[in-house]
């Protein structure tokens, strides 16, 4: 057959889409679509299609932004007290409060654009109001101002009687393990391995990406947090130096987070292992934490533009 002359026909060409930012905060991607682009968010369907590593743009959540006000908003917050409003969706299509990353994604997004006045600028999320600080001229490495570190099971959202939940057992997998619960926004599950009994130790082995596909989903749908948590399993380095691996509530296995390791570090400084500040290792990298004495915490770190495009409307 002789190939020449095809042409592709018209119908080979996908159709307008809409525009979609991409960044990366050590190893945490997420999407950025704009209300100018994306005048209602995408469905849940189209957040898993666009999200897919092998049948989209591959992301580990959106960051739709900035928009008048986030929903739901908080009690007590105002929209006069805020600049930018975001809302965020996990790769599930579920919708969640904060990301340390992904704000800091946002950050660099909206820095990239413009839109800041200047370099401390406020964002209001679900999970309430955070303070970004862009620390160069291009907005490569972000600060956070992430809001303030609970260890109360009323304000993690953790049923049973209020409490401090510090060192508490929870079964998972046969496996009795004492965890930290913590919230900074969003709610978290902490197993630090050097305050498990030793043959429980034994048991769970080195800190590994195996150990938390392992153990993470059973954590994630404790019946102690009944709108799930994200866990983190850590492991003391030395007094200013945590490693953790991670498994996000709606994401699965991730390489960085920014509120794990803000609720990761607060736990090792609770529990006497750590001092602020923390420089927290992960798989993608390591962010540093500073965690003031009333518990506020500020996440520090580096933000990479990665490609713009389109995506299909019927994506």
């Amino acid at each position: 057959m002789d190939n020449a002359n095809l042409k592709p026909s018209a119908e080979a060409f996908p159709p307008t889409g809409r525009r979609f930012y991409k960044y990366d905060a050590l190893g945490n991607d997420y999407i950025v679509l704009d209300p100018a682009d994306w005048p209602e968010p995408p469905s849940t369907e189209a957040i898993r299609r666009i999200c897919a590593r092998h049948h989209g743009v591959g992301s580990d959540g959106i960051l739709r932004g900035p928009t008048s006000r986030p929903a739901p908003l908080l009690a007590g917050e105002t929209s006069d007290r805020h600049g930018f409003a975001l809302r965020l969706f996990n790769p599930d299509g579920s919708e969640f409060e904060k990301s340390g990353n992904g704000l800091r994604i946002f950050a660099r997004y909206l820095w990239d654009r413009g839109l800041p006045a200047n370099p401390d600028f406020d964002i209001l999320t679900p999970g309430g109001l955070v303070t970004a600080h862009a620390l160069d001229a291009k907005g490569a490495r972000i600060a956070m101002d992430m809001g303030r570190l609970s260890f109360l099971s009323s304000d993690i959202g953790i049923a049973g009687p209020v409490r401090e939940v510090v060192g508490e057992e929870v079964s998972v997998a046969g496996l009795a393990l004492r965890i930290v619960g913590v919230t900074i926004g969003n709610p978290h599950c902490v197993v630090l391995l050097d305050a498990q009994a030793r043959q429980m130790q034994v048991e769970l082995g080195a800190l590994s990406a195996e150990l938390a596909h392992r153990l993470g989903p059973g954590l994630e749908h404790q019946p102690l947090y009944p709108n799930r948590t994200n866990v983190q399993f850590a492991q003391v380095v030395d007094t200013h130096t945590l490693r953790i691996e991670i498994w996000e509530r709606g994401a699965e296995y991730t390489l960085a987070s920014g509120t794990s390791s803000c609720a990761a570090a607060g736990a090792a400084i609770r529990t006497g292992r750590c001092a602020s500040p923390v420089t927290v290792q992960m798989p993608g990298g390591a962010m540093r934490v500073e965690v003031a004495p009333d518990w506020t915490a500020r996440l520090i770190g580096t933000v990479e533009f990665v490609c713009s495009g389109e995506v299909a409307v019927s994506a």
